[in-house]
């Protein structure tokens, strides 16, 4: 199983606004030059989550975007589920319904026990574990690191 760039893209979004919204709302822009990502790619992740309730935006020129949850309140497990779109490896449900051969399939079985292993193992792990080290930006772009 491979996680897309959504899933690695938007934890790397939703940490970089962790460690720098302690001086304001985060920019995508400032986002973009900090991790390497484009903006257009970021403005898209955005949106998946604002609408998964993990990110706040704010207009205006000192606006940007803040976390709508505590680091600890969010788990990788729960980023990927709403950047994926899905809970499984695989899936079984296909236009809206499940696949013919779920009755008689083999490997059902063993995909979703993958995949109920894989999302137990990132549940575990919150955004606010994975910044644990730094505490505020690494990068020196980042507004957090001006202090």
């Amino acid at each position: 199983m491979k996680l897309t760039t959504r899933s690695r893209y938007g934890t790397r979004l939703i940490m970089d606004i962790a460690l720098c919204q302690d001086q304001g709302p985060v920019r995508i822009a400032d986002v973009s030059k900090r991790q390497g990502i484009s903006v257009k790619y970021l403005e898209k992740l955005i949106r998946v989550l604002k609408r998964g309730g993990f990110v706040k935006s704010r207009r205006g020129p000192s606006g940007g975007h803040v976390l709508a949850k505590r680091p600890e309140d969010i788990s990788i497990g729960e980023l990927v589920r709403v950047l994926e779109g899905t809970e499984g490896l695989v899936e079984c449900e296909v236009n809206g319904g499940p696949c013919p051969r779920m009755p008689f399939c083999k490997t059902h079985q063993i995909w979703q026990d993958a995949s109920e292993a894989m999302y137990g193992k990132l549940d575990q792990v919150s955004v606010a574990d994975l910044i644990r080290e730094e505490s505020t930006c690494s990068d020196p772009t980042c507004p957090a690191s001006e202090e």
